[in-house]
């Protein structure tokens, strides 16, 4: 089967120096496009991880037991501010796969762009993650999926280049396996979401309930941003903007990820203007 493509599809996957989307860095990009006229194209990239001084950054022993990659191995490599603008320009205006990419990789990535001074722009993009599909329908990890769907072993697993190539091959087999099955969703609503169409493929494996890129901040039914997390969980930001500024600005200065506090900014402002209007109308002079 092909990809029905209406502009280029990237899947990508990222090796890391941990899982913390607002500490961590990456060590290896595999970036593996396909075009609507199916030719292809790979850039792939080992990192040297540095902190915001430049100072190289240590690859903990426990990440590189998972994925092989050592500080030996990244000393003479780019940083990614090195390779922002060849990695921006090689994605241009593509779409998004991953395997967990939604939940990790895609803010990673935006992460790595945003610390570098290279926004990094979603809006325009349909992100489609191939595990919520896998997970939704039949619950298992890559290895497993790479095996269910595709019949072969992944001998080489956790190295970007395999990881990326069994998620493209696993993506095509679902399209196949799942095409006009019907799945139950939560609210027991039913629909026949696997189809070769990126943008309802993004909207199945996107969480839309979320507001910013990892969950922190999520929407309530009337679509306000409200905390996920900690004392406050359930709670709009700007009810406890209003009753404790003190927290935004701990937020800020905490090691949460950059899209957070993007996130987070934003209802601040807002939360500033409307008050500045309320006090220009409460000053206005009667007519």
């Amino acid at each position: 089967m092909q990809l029905n493509l209406q502009k280029p599809l990237v899947f990508f996957d990222l090796e890391t120096t941990g899982v913390n989307v607002g500490s961590d860095h990456i060590v290896e990009i595999c970036l593996f496009k396909v075009n609507p006229d199916q030719s292809t194209q790979q850039l792939l990239h080992r990192i040297r991880p540095v902190d915001a001084d430049g100072n190289t950054l240590h690859i903990p022993e426990y990440t590189t037991a998972i994925h092989g990659i050592s500080d030996a191995d990244v000393a003479d490599k780019p940083t990614f501010g090195q390779l922002a603008d060849e990695i921006a320009a090689f994605i241009g205006d593509a779409d998004l796969a991953g395997y967990n990419s939604n939940k990790f990789d895609v803010p990673l990535l935006v992460e790595e762009f945003l610390r570098t001074g290279h926004p990094f722009d979603l809006k325009c993009r349909h992100l489609i993650d191939v595990q919520n599909i896998f997970h939704k329908m039949e619950q298992r990890t890559l290895k497993a999926a790479y095996h269910f769907y595709c019949g072969k072993n992944l001998d080489q697993a956790h190295t970007a280049d395999a990881d990326t190539m069994a998620t493209y091959e696993v993506l095509l087999a679902q399209l196949d396996r799942y095409r006009d099955t019907e799945y139950t969703a939560p609210d027991g609503s039913t629909s026949k979401p696997i189809v070769n169409d990126m943008a309802q493929l993004s909207q199945f494996t996107t969480n839309s309930q979320w507001a910013d890129l990892v969950g922190h901040i999520a929407y309530d039914k009337q679509h306000n941003e409200i905390f996920n997390f900690g004392k406050h969980k359930g709670k709009t930001l700007e009810s406890v903007f209003d009753k404790e500024p003190a927290y935004y600005d701990w937020m800020m200065k905490a090691e949460f990820p950059l899209s957070t506090k993007e996130c987070i900014t934003e209802v601040w402002k807002r939360r500033q203007n409307k008050k500045m209007q309320e006090l220009k109308l409460h000053f206005a002079p009667p007519r």
